[in-house]
């Protein structure tokens, strides 16, 4: 038939019986300059080479290619490479979730007797995994407020240090870090900085003197919250080093979901332009609104870090954290009121979200780090998606008059 170049997968293959051929079915070549517009998916667990002394070399690292698809797959490298072209840097290493990729950093970075420095506004798992599973195994931790500049100069001049973790924008009450200020800390004292840059997206903070980034997948690359994955970007020599104890781990990301975040990401930076947009839009909606006491979003003015916001960022993220002043029960009928924003976990996806104060109060905050987290009796956090403004702006508008009513 003509357009089609195949070849037999072996020249006996009339000879076999169909139970063989089966699972030696012949295969389809391409020609070199005949290439597929959209990558294939390499849905392979195995690969094999043409002798012993050839996938030798290949285990041990001496040549390129794929062996088994824990190790590396070309699905998930592609995606890899890509997202570590977006952040500014040369290598990066995929698994199968955001949390997992901070736990697998976290873990192949340190040590017995190391010494972490972190933040009480932080992602709740990542607190628990430093402060739960890390000090399990002997390591230290310093808990501190990302704005406590000095707490962490002084503590990073008195503590020997491996590392320092931590967010810009926070989760969930944005917060914005200065990176510049605490990557430098970081290496004057020998510690790596780590900064889940997940809010920011891919295409923020490269240009800062930072090791490792790590991003949730799940948000903005899959942008429609049906796939999962994480990753952490870096140098290659630094990449390289976690290699060996990432793959041991056995949290692989799938070649599928490799692939469905492939796709996604070809409309990343047209979700993430759009939704951004729209935050500013309703932030600025919320901040004139009577019963909100408080708006924080990094691209208002208003905002405690808006100079720093905007000397860093670019674009300042999908999510508008504001407090309603009649605390956590008005705030319950407010997010129960809501018909656009679904009640769930995430961010950076095409619907809208919201949750409430109930379901982001730390439970192992002392009083002081609950002070840092600013997470209030009636703070709220929203990720907006893609549907229409107003009909966003309607459904806050209804919501927050629900909110207002006496009970």
């Amino acid at each position: 038939m003509s357009g089609q170049h195949e070849q037999s997968g072996s020249g006996q293959a009339g000879a076999l019986q169909r139970e063989t051929r089966v699972n030696h079915p012949p295969r389809v070549e391409l020609p070199p300059d005949n290439q597929p517009l959209t990558p294939p998916i390499y849905q392979s667990v195995k690969y094999e080479f043409g002798s012993v002394e050839e996938t030798v070399r290949a285990v041990h690292g001496k040549r390129p290619g794929f062996f088994y698809s824990r190790s590396g797959n070309p699905t998930v490298r592609q995606l890899e490479l890509l997202l570590a072209d977006l952040q500014g840097r040369d290598d990066a290493l995929a698994c199968a979730s955001g949390v997992n990729a901070v736990a697998q950093a976290l873990f192949t970075l340190t040590s017995a007797g190391d010494h972490v420095l972190c933040f009480a506004e932080t992602y709740g798992p990542t607190r628990q995994i430093i402060r739960r599973f890390l000090a399990r195994f002997g390591v230290r931790h310093t808990l501190l407020s990302i704005e406590d500049l000095a707490g962490i100069e002084r503590t990073l001049a008195t503590v020997p240090t491996r590392l320092v973790f931590f967010e810009s924008p926070t989760n969930p009450v944005t917060k914005v870090a200065d990176i510049a200020a605490i990557t430098r800390l970081a290496h004057v004292h020998g510690a790596l900085a780590v900064l889940d840059n997940t809010f920011a997206g891919f295409h923020q903070h490269g240009e800062y003197d930072v090791d490792l980034f790590i991003h949730s997948l799940t948000k903005y690359a899959a942008g429609t919250g049906d796939v999962m994955g994480g990753v952490v970007i870096g140098r290659h020599e630094l990449i390289q080093a976690m290699r060996p104890d990432w793959g041991l781990f056995g949290a692989q990301l799938d070649p599928h979901a490799a692939f469905l975040l492939m796709r996604g990401m070809k409309t990343y930076f047209l979700r993430y332009r759009a939704q951004c947009a729209a935050a500013l839009e309703l932030a600025s909606f919320l901040a004139a609104q009577p019963g909100v006491e408080r708006v924080r979003y990094p691209g208002l003015p208003t905002h405690p870090q808006a100079a720093l916001a905007r000397a860093q960022m670019r674009e300042f993220g999908s999510v508008v954290t504001f407090d309603i002043a009649a605390g956590a029960e008005a705030a319950r009928r407010f997010t129960e009121a809501l018909q656009l924003f679904a009640i769930a976990a995430s961010l950076g996806s095409t619907e809208s979200l919201v949750l409430p104060p109930q379901m982001m109060q730390p439970r192992d905050a002392t009083p002081e780090q609950l002070a840092w987290s600013d997470i209030r009796p009636g703070t709220v956090r929203l990720s907006i998606g893609l549907e229409d403004l107003g009909d966003l702006r309607a459904d806050l508008a209804q919501a927050l008059a629900v909110a207002a009513a006496p009970g």
